[in-house]
């Protein structure tokens, strides 16, 4: 166990004025906490957190952060409480040793549901203060460390939670090394095979060829010593699983593997970096579309770098870092570079992110969803993400993640915009919305009044923000629509059994079904999720039951109507069972039925003996009622056949179809489909939007018909 005077001696070396007495107070009030307490391995429990302490002085964090680490699992082991925390360290401690338990207390190890809600939780903390996350990571650092003396099936669990959740998130924060051997310890556990066979490789490899890195560091200061650049050259084999994931990924033999070094050039100034990659390219071929400048566009963590492949001895790929003495800094310690200690003073290194702006810019997109899935999907997406750069018209720089799409970059800018994107441009060329951004383009959004996200974008955009807003979009809009049509099926209902379908009324319902309101009951009446039936049952059984349903005359469908009065429906509304009507009498030709919100009828409002009270007959209608869609579809071998096929399976029946426009990559078409009511046309509806192929489905109103 690290010793209380040399952990003093550590933090002195970056800060020569810590408050040494108050870090021997935390130790001593630590250990003795902790007395009697042992860890899996017999040693004393407190030579871990003691442990985690020094970790943290490896980044030079403040006292505040070093001290919270001795103290971190006293208030979750010990008799310590918040209180006596507070009175001998400070609030501000004592909130972070706070954090540290919660967090501990989450059990990300749990279900996957489970999981996703605690991340959304992790996330959340992070806001609060980083330091607490930074406390954890190390503390998960050091039980990877010692994960031996766990059980087996322990081992597993904490190792894949460490790959899923914190080797990640380390990298996302900057923290390259410390994802790297978290990733290298849970990978040892859980597929120790796979990493053994990689270093018994590199073994073979380095006998085969002698010490690469030594020849290659050398040629790279041979080649500055000629330009007079000064800089340190370091030079080291990829990591096991780093080896081991592209190996699968790119489903390539340990053999066929090119770029397995990497070298890292750290110099004084930023003019230096790129003379020294002038340098580079000078003596070795650039492997083309492995040049990445994160100088002039940094990663939003502050992470700056230029990294660039060229082709080296024998052909060996190499990857080559270029980068100054501070933007190392960061590199090293990511956004923790913000706390950093030189020489006793808060390191003020210009390249060094605001945690608080950083976290923010992170959990600004999952904190409106409650689809804890969603959310841990979004969050993976965000972290394992590459990067290009584009450029919005004015040459404000976009930064995406790899295969993001114009719809990404229009959510990038504003939620309003992704949603009334209606098209883009890319340098100055319409393109459609699934178009992959390449780096360096400059692209253009396209928006109209009145659109709205269509479920099809969830399958093109790739950003958690995107994925995000168009859901909900799609939800706020599907509830709205559902509900609207709730209130006409129940009032049909209602009014059938010789009942109003009042706020009360439902409220009952909802209350005997289960669900929270009226509202619930509505838009699980409109989404077919609940039958008018079953509401009608939950409040008045007997009246269901005395009221089966029955098959309507096809004939008389409509109720209203004289026994001599002919009726059809109008053609530019297309009226279906379960919606609200009206008749419009002409002479000589009986009633015509529309939609009660029909524009046409607004040329009748001077007319009102022509309009006749009707609604439909409750009971089961025959699947005669045509109705027109309009639909957008991908123009591909087989996506007409697919549609067809996914209408019949609703038992629908098409009895026309049209193409309104053909383009090389779309089809837009009529399609006349012959149904039994609103509901038979909501489930049509609904199955089509989830089709991927289907870019666009609506009901198709048609003005310039005549009735």
């Amino acid at each position: 166990m690290i010793d209380v005077e040399d952990l003093i001696a550590l933090v002195r070396n970056y800060n020569p004025h810590t408050n040494a007495d108050l870090i021997r107070t935390a130790y001593d009030y630590g250990r003795r906490m902790h007395e009697g307490q042992f860890r899996h391995s017999g040693e004393p429990y407190f030579t871990h957190p003691a442990a985690v302490a020094a970790i943290l002085t490896e980044q030079r964090l403040d006292d505040a952060t070093i001290i919270t680490a001795l103290l971190h699992d006293t208030i979750e082991d010990t008799k310590s409480t918040y209180s006596e925390i507070t009175e001998k360290f400070g609030e501000e401690i004592a909130e972070l040793v706070d954090g540290v338990t919660k967090l501990t207390n989450l059990q990300l190890s749990s279900t996957a549901s489970k999981q996703s809600e605690n991340f959304r939780k992790l996330f959340m903390a992070m806001s609060k203060d980083l330091r607490v996350i930074l406390v954890k990571l190390a503390d998960r650092l050091h039980n990877m460390r010692t994960i031996k003396s766990l059980p087996h099936e322990k081992q597993v669990r904490k190792a894949r939670e460490t790959m899923d959740i914190f080797a990640p998130l380390a990298g996302r924060m900057g923290m390259q090394w410390m994802r790297e051997e978290l990733e290298d310890l849970s990978f040892r556990v859980v597929n120790h095979e796979a990493r053994s066979s990689i270093i018994r490789r590199f073994i073979t490899l380095q006998k085969e060829t002698g010490d690469v890195i030594h020849k290659i560091t050398a040629d790279i200061r041979a080649e500055l010593e000629k330009e007079n650049i000064d800089a340190d050259v370091f030079g080291r084999a990829k990591k096991p699983y780093s080896i081991w994931r592209k190996m699968q990924e790119k489903q390539l033999a340990f053999s066929r593997l090119s770029d397995i070094y990497g070298f890292r050039v750290i110099c004084q100034n930023e003019s230096d970096c790129y003379r020294i990659l002038g340098a580079i390219h000078r003596r070795w071929r650039a492997v083309p579309g492995r040049f990445k400048d994160y100088i002039s566009q940094p990663k939003s963590n502050g992470y700056r770098s230029i990294h660039t492949t060229v082709s080296g001895r024998d052909g060996k790929r190499v990857e080559v870092q270029i980068r100054t003495r501070q933007m190392h800094e960061v590199a090293e310690s990511g956004v923790a570079a913000h706390w950093s200690y030189r020489d006793g003073e808060r390191a003020k290194n210009p390249f060094a992110v605001d945690p608080a702006k950083w976290i923010a810019s992170l959990t600004e997109r999952f904190d409106n969803g409650d689809d804890h899935d969603e959310f841990l999907e979004n969050v993976k997406l965000e972290m394992y993400s590459d990067q290009v750069f584009c450029f919005t018209p004015k040459g404000d720089v976009v930064q995406l993640p790899k295969g993001a799409t114009p719809l990404d970059f229009a959510y990038s800018i504003h939620t309003r915009i992704g949603n009334s994107t209606v098209g883009a441009k890319i340098d100055g060329i319409r393109v459609p919305l699934w178009s992959r951004l390449k780096n360096g383009q400059s692209v253009e959004v396209i928006t109209a009044t009145g659109q709205r996200p269509q479920a099809t974008w969830i399958d093109i955009v790739v950003t958690g923000r995107a994925k995000s807003a168009i859901r909900r979009s799609l939800r706020e809009e599907d509830r709205e629509r559902f509900v609207k049509l709730g209130q006409e099926l129940a009032r049909v209902a209602f009014e059938h059994h010789g009942r109003k379908a009042t706020e009360k009324a439902l409220r009952t319902a909802a209350k005997t079904l289960g669900l929270p309101d009226e509202t619930e009951v509505l838009a699980r009446l409109g989404s077919a999720e609940l039958t008018a039936r079953e509401v009608i049952e939950a409040i008045y059984p007997e009246l269901a039951s005395a009221h089966p349903d029955e098959e309507v005359d096809a004939r008389r469908p409509v109720v209203g109507l004289t026994a001599d009065q002919n009726f059809r429906r109008a053609n530019c509304c297309q009226p279906v069972p379960g919606e609200r009507i009206v008749g419009i009498t002409y002479r000589g030709q009986g009633v015509v039925i529309h939609t009660i919100d029909c524009p046409a009828l607004a040329e009748f409002e001077e007319q009102p003996a022509r309009w006749v009270d009707l609604r439909w007959h409750s009971g089961r209608h025959a699947p005669v009622y045509t109705i027109s869609l309009n639909m957008t579809i991908a123009n591909d071998a087989g996506v007409l056949g697919r549609i067809c096929t996914l209408i019949g399976e609703q038992k629908a029946n098409i009895s026309d179809l049209t193409f309104v426009d053909r383009k090389p990559d779309f089809y837009r078409l009529i399609v006349e489909v012959d149904l039994r009511d609103a509901e038979h046309l909501h489930m049509v509806l609904k199955a089509l939007e989830a089709e991927s192929d289907v870019a666009q489905v609506e009901r198709y109103r048609d003005l310039g018909r005549k009735p």
